[in-house]
């Protein structure tokens, strides 16, 4: 992989390694559900943060306010000027997810554990068993900015931009979800049949590139940049537009978002992190079906 493209946002399991008793550094595993993961095993000395429960608003549909942010960095021993490495489940869909939202709020180092709790395993490493967290001193963190602008697309942004046909002409439209889910087959993964929407199909005028083409199925790896540019040029996902992707809600969009703005370089890539658990559940808001955008 491009060295220069993977520098500061990318680890290896030998980086870690090195590192686990770095003070100026805080290895976090992000979890969607940490019942099977890090109460399972995680790696030494890493803390958790819960998708769910640590970074969703407590009320409104959305991400934790800053002051809150801020509470629940000091309380895993982060600071400002913390290096972070997240790692987690799901082949890092929530560790991504957690490095969008770290990025959205300022934080200048954080990194992703290439492979994840994936490759870690499958290396053969050393883990700590149990819920119980390694206890850091208080850090001290001030969130110095919010920075949506750069980050985030929102429902009425893409409406307006398929209302008006730009979509395909100075903005591409990423459905990052599974075949079956872009072509309307199913509504939801078969794991979340409980959070279906109330439709199925794909915002119209959405290219369909799957999530999971950017990574080694066995090690749960990106693949290589050159493999990844090829992937993705195949489909017309090319550098001169505005990007923004999107999944059911959110994770899978990040995943796929972090590998074109980081990997490849991108200039001008958000996320919807709506998706489809707000597109479809929206009463008029445009549905396509079928393989065609």
């Amino acid at each position: 992989m491009s060295q220069t493209l993977q520098q500061g946002v990318i680890v290896d399991n030998k980086w870690v390694l090195e590192h686990l008793k770095d003070p100026n550094v805080r290895i976090v595993e992000v979890d969607y559900d940490p019942n099977t993961a890090y109460n399972v095993w995680h790696i030494p000395g890493s803390v958790l943060i819960r998708w769910r429960e640590d970074l969703r608003h407590p009320v409104l549909r959305d991400f934790i306010e800053p002051s809150q942010f801020e509470k629940l960095m000091e309380s895993k021993g982060i600071s400002n000027n913390t290096t972070i490495v997240l790692y987690g489940d799901y082949n890092n869909w929530f560790a991504v997810y957690a490095f969008w939202l770290f990025k959205a709020y300022g934080h200048e180092d954080v990194r992703i554990l290439n492979g994840g709790r994936t490759k870690w395993a499958k290396e053969n490493l050393p883990t700590e068993q149990g819920p119980k967290e390694t206890q850091y001193p208080k850090g001290s963190y001030k969130v110095k900015k919010v920075d949506w602008g750069n980050h985030r697309a929102f429902f009425w942004e893409i409406l307006q931009k398929v209302t008006k046909g730009e979509i395909g002409k100075t903005t591409l439209l990423i459905d990052v979800r599974s075949p079956k889910e872009f072509t309307g087959e199913i509504r939801a993964p078969p794991e979340y049949a409980d959070e279906q929407t109330q439709v199925g199909g794909h915002i119209p005028g959405a290219i369909s590139f799957p999530w999971a083409q950017a990574v080694n199925p066995d090690t749960g790896e990106f693949k290589s940049v050159e493999e990844l540019r090829r992937l993705v040029e195949n489909v017309g996902i090319t550098s001169d537009k505005e990007i923004i992707t999107y999944c059911r809600i959110g994770e899978r969009a990040s995943h796929t978002w972090f590998v074109l703005k980081y990997l490849l370089g991108y200039p001008s890539v958000r996320v919807y992190d709506g998706s489809w658990a707000e597109w479809g559940n929206i009463v008029g808001a445009p549905v396509k079906k079928g393989a065609e955008p």
